[in-house]
């Protein structure tokens, strides 16, 4: 059925296809993706934002209304816990995992019908369009994908083997959803303070037991968890953590020895169940090598860092849609809301942030891409744009939603629309895989240990030397960098630890500006240019909140057109 804009008082969006309403995507698509490959996703895009402007986004306000539920026995007494969903959290999933295959594109081939395995940045973009209706699925969506991924890389071939297949289906029935279980009561950001153990189980070669309770897991019910432990009798500190794979289910499907002693009652992604688990000498298998956990944890950390800030852009996203929509079709004042100084004001602030995620977005899924083939270089740089996105983009969220909310008004507030859901789930970016104080250092890390800041200025230069700005354009581009990295260098010098958070926020709006003039040249419109301009003139350049010029309304024309 085709959406009609009706003009009732209380404009709604809800029915629109979320794909064919933004041009924007479309048009980065084209820069982003291979033309035969954006030919044959066409219909696929069309599809899934189609649902997530209807359906599916009907589907996630009744799990997020019916939130799950933990039964510890069966109606004959037999002690086997479950989390009981509602239905229509699993028909998410089925269209998650099944139909659109999130969390399987990266670790198989011939999938949504293309020969061959597809890049990075198609999985991406489907959840960019996911999530703008369901945020909580799509953390047990880039757990499985970054267990799968952690498995592959430091896993024995036995245990590859076995569950490679399992972690990777398509069936609902088959699929063995991936979850991790890291954070104690005492060992949140700090992983040396670790306390659960491991120990060799008697008489059972490469089998551990792991004892000792793990205070925040996100999807508890999982088959197959990444768990960290402390090795019995190990050095301490994050030398005697290691990694270990543990099952739902032994090899005789009777449960393994550990217990979900309740769900948290959570702020947000409340369809999705986060639990509290007591390991009770649970079976596991090692990964990779003893005393090397929290590397090897962080490899799955890493990519989930980035499917969070994914996440939090396809939120902003969403929040950038539906203001636009309020304020082009209701009227106050005797004009239409876009017309208002203030209103094109706050729309404008809405907008930046959220095309500077999405270009952050394909920018590190290419460097991700390259990383994993082995080029040095990329890793380099994905090291770092994937602790700025998280960082930047999770932080931006919590705004842009909010501000979304107010443009609404009243409405927004009460649950029969999706703002205060999304409002909500856009805290969460900010806490889970690591606070923004934690991802901040991370870049600081990275800058001091991965040569990144280098990785960066090379590919930034390369960016710019292939844009079509003019000699002075380039010229005050290459001076906000350069201003932006020196702070970068500052931060990463003995005692720089408090200046961590202003060099990755400098950082993020310098790549996500070169960026956007980048794209200026293939796409051939001037709104890239004139966000990163924004971008340059509000986020990193004199003067400050006191100045009284205005935006130029031609500017602001450039901006409105396409969002």
């Amino acid at each position: 059925m085709a959406f009609v804009v009706n003009d009732h008082p209380v404009p709604d969006q809800h029915g629109a296809n979320l794909f064919e309403t933004d041009p924007g995507l479309q048009a980065l698509l084209a820069v982003y993706l291979s033309p035969d490959l954006l030919a044959h996703l066409r219909p696929v895009l069309a599809r899934l934002g189609g649902l997530a402007g209807g359906v599916l986004d009907d589907l996630a306000h009744t799990a997020d209304t019916h939130p799950p539920e933990l039964a510890h026995r069966t109606r004959t007494g037999v002690d086997e816990q479950r989390i009981l969903k509602h239905p229509a959290y699993v028909e998410m999933e089925r269209l998650a995992f099944g139909d659109f295959a999130l969390a399987a594109i990266s670790h198989r081939d011939h999938v949504l019908g293309w020969p061959g395995r597809m890049p990075a940045t198609v999985k991406y973009a489907l959840t960019y369009l996911f999530v703008q209706a369901e945020f909580g699925l799509c953390c047990p969506v880039s757990m499985t994908d970054s267990l799968t991924r952690t498995l592959k890389k430091f896993g024995a071939p036995d245990l590859v083997a076995r569950y490679l297949p399992s972690l990777t289906s398509l069936d609902l029935d088959e699929l063995a959803q991936g979850a991790m279980f890291m954070t104690e009561q005492g060992a949140g950001s700090d992983i040396a303070a670790t306390t659960t153990l491991a120990a060799p189980a008697p008489g059972e070669p490469g089998t551990w037991r792991l004892t000792g309770d793990k205070w925040f897991c996100s999807n508890p019910d999982a088959a197959l968890a990444m768990v960290l432990a402390r090795i019995e009798g190990g050095p301490a500190g994050l030398g005697g953590v290691s990694l270990f794979l543990l099952p739902r289910r032994l090899e005789d499907g009777t449960p393994n020895r550990y217990r979900i002693i309740r769900l948290k009652d959570k702020l947000g992604t409340r369809s999705m169940a986060s639990g509290e688990i007591r390991l009770e000498g649970a079976e596991a298998w090692l990964v990779g090598e003893p005393g090397r956990g929290f590397v090897q944890m962080a490899d799955m950390v890493n990519n989930s860092r980035l499917s969070n800030g994914v996440r939090a852009a396809g939120l902003m996203r969403w929040a950038v849609s539906e203001a636009f929509f309020v304020a082009r079709h209701r009227e106050a004042f005797g004009s239409r809301l876009m017309e208002l100084p203030l209103m094109r004001r706050q729309l404008m602030k809405l907008l930046v942030p959220s095309e500077q995620a999405r270009t952050m977005v394909f920018q590190t899924a290419d460097a991700l891409g390259l990383a994993d083939a082995g080029d040095a270089q990329a890793y380099s740089l994905a090291r770092i744009l994937t602790p700025l996105i998280k960082f930047r983009a999770c932080r931006d969220a919590r705004k842009v939603t909010g501000d979304a909310m107010e443009v609404r008004g009243g409405c927004g507030y009460i649950e029969d629309f999706s703002d205060a859901r999304l409002l909500r789930d856009a805290h969460l970016g900010s806490i889970w895989e690591g606070t923004s104080n934690i991802v901040a250092l991370d870049v600081r890390r990275a800058v001091r240990r991965e040569r990144s800041l280098e990785a960066l200025g090379a590919h930034l230069g390369k960016l710019l030397a292939e844009s079509s700005l003019d000699e002075g354009l380039r010229g005050r581009f290459q001076r906000v960098q350069d201003g932006a990295f020196t702070l970068a260098e500052a931060a990463a010098a003995d005692g720089g630890e408090a200046l961590a958070r202003r060099a990755a926020t400098g950082l993020y709006n310098v790549t996500t500006a070169v960026a956007m003039a980048w794209e200026l040249a293939r796409i051939g419109t001037p709104d890239r240019l004139a966000l990163a301009e924004v971008v340059l003139r509000h986020r990193l350049l004199p003067p400050g909140p006191l100045d009284p010029t205005v935006p130029e309304e031609g500017l602001a024309e450039e901006l409105f057109l396409r969002a």
